[in-house]
């Protein structure tokens, strides 16, 4: 059964991976979309697509998550009322251990993943208190579940979008607002090649020997919770690879 056609959704990091794969299945399902990322030119081409393959309204808005004023301009310039918000902005910069690791890698990370997403939920979830509907689902990690030598502020940040999901939650405790988190392990995405800052050989072995997930197995889940029934909230989902059973064992054929 579709729940969500007519409905209006914002995406986040959409440009690429699991934020693309999202907005296209959203488009299947008939949600009219808002599309964010910071490549312009590559959001316009998202919203061609999506609008002439599906009869979808689809708005893009260029801009970076982490510029607090950035975020509210977005969002007073919205005309439609938000239905869903799918927090997916994020990214993992190093592997260095905490005593060697980079400022500047750390306060991008800590910027996108935590302060990024809580911007702009704080802003779009008052409309959606106000009338007493809505969904919004935080891309996570299980990263959030469990911490690994190598991801001090990367698991950091995705232990702080698990208790800000659990919170917000609490917060709108007696309304009609869901909350729910989405949790993969290894993806092949962009993901490997930003940590790697580039170096796609590096981000090549993370996956090396083994099928890791793909994005569109990740957007299926994020589809999946935002169709259920109004009465039901899944809080988290933990998606591993069949390869994987936990962040540090990772079964490989090499």
């Amino acid at each position: 059964m579709n729940r969500l056609k007519g409905k209006t959704a914002i995406v986040t990091g959409a440009t690429a991976g699991i934020g693309y794969k999202t907005t296209e299945l959203l488009a299947e399902q008939g949600v009219h979309l808002v599309v964010t990322g910071r490549r312009e030119e590559r959001l316009e081409e998202i919203k061609e697509k999506l609008e002439s393959e599906y009869e979808v309204k689809v708005q893009t808005a260029a801009f970076d998550i982490r510029d607090a004023d950035a975020c509210r301009s977005f969002v007073e310039s919205l005309t439609a009322n938000i239905d869903l918000l799918v927090n997916n902005a994020g990214l993992a910069k190093g592997t260095d251990p905490v005593y060697d690791a980079e400022f500047d890698d750390w306060n991008t990370m800590i910027d996108t993943n935590v302060k990024g997403l809580l911007y702009l939920s704080r802003l779009i979830i008052p409309q959606m208190k106000e009338r007493n509907t809505g969904h919004i689902i935080n891309v996570g990690s299980t990263a959030g579940h469990e911490s690994y030598a190598g991801g001090v502020v990367y698991t950091a940040t995705k232990h702080a979008v698990k208790a800000i999901t659990e919170s917000t939650k609490k917060d709108l405790h007696g309304t009609e607002v869901r909350v729910s988190m989405v949790s993969p392990g290894l993806v092949e995405t962009e993901f490997s090649e930003v940590r790697f800052k580039g170096d796609k050989e590096k981000a090549a072995e993370v996956y090396k020997g083994m099928k890791p997930l793909v994005a569109q197995d990740i957007a299926e889940i994020i589809v999946f919770v935002a169709n259920r029934p109004a009465h039901v909230n899944i809080m988290d989902t933990i998606i591993y690879p069949t390869a994987q059973s936990s962040a540090t064992m990772v079964h490989r054929d090499v």
